[in-house]
């Protein structure tokens, strides 16, 4: 079964601009990010025919590789790391990306440093937080955000934002309630969160940026993928 990638964009484009328009929370703007993670690159085509413009990839290779197979379309294009990211790629993000939203230890940060003054590239980035506290998953303690944040201005990395995934198991909207009130208390304009389940509930907290794969894809096939 074919899938309607401009559709999509239009339906879900629709949904947000409605959740944004019902709630005294929601952000002026709303960035869209479609996350084209094991797509083919001709559907990343489809949706820039379709006038999409911002694009989500939860690997560098796999987003260096697709990204210069669609040529001059990419100067137009706004591309986000969203993925967790090692520190022995940070060259590669830096040259690759657009922004880098998954900055969460201080290594990372230093190894993102040390290739944007060799490379004379500055992303923007955010932070990733772990606001469920939970072990498996990456992103920086809340209670350690701040001195995160200080050691990124300390090495003149450009953070403009926070990002998070809530719990499988818990309310999302707690979650994206307090990442808001972190990026207020930390003077930071982008929030990204809420994914194709529940986006229209994250615009709703002030979402700046949502990341939307299936909803747009539709259902990916992780076959043959590591």
């Amino acid at each position: 079964m074919s899938v309607d990638i401009a559709k999509n964009l239009k339906n879900i484009s629709d949904q947000i601009e409605l959740s944004r328009v019902e709630s005294l929370m929601a952000s002026e703007n709303v960035s869209l990010i479609a996350v084209s993670k094991t797509k083919p690159v001709e559907d990343i085509v489809s949706a820039y025919k379709a006038g999409h413009r911002v694009f989500g990839e939860n690997k560098v290779q796999e987003a260096q590789k697709k990204f210069a197979e669609i040529g001059h379309k990419r100067e137009e294009i706004e591309l986000h790391l969203i993925g967790p990211l090692q520190t022995n790629k940070a060259k590669e993000a830096v040259e690759t990306f657009d922004v880098i939203q998954t900055v969460d230890r201080p290594k990372l940060v230093k190894a993102l440093a040390k290739e944007i003054k060799k490379l004379g590239k500055q992303p923007e980035f955010y932070i990733q937080v772990n606001t469920g506290e939970e072990p498996q998953k990456a992103g920086v303690l809340p209670d350690d955000l701040k001195e995160l944040i200080g050691l990124c201005h300390e090495q003149d990395l450009r953070v403009t934002g926070l990002m998070c995934i809530p719990p499988v198991d818990e309310e999302p909207s707690l979650h994206f309630s307090f990442l808001s009130k972190l990026a207020k208390e930390y003077d930071l304009p982008n929030l990204s969160m809420g994914m194709s389940n529940d986006f229209d509930l994250a615009v709703r907290f002030g979402a700046t940026h949502v990341r939307v794969g299936s909803g747009i894809f539709g259902a990916r096939d992780y076959t043959g993928v590591d």
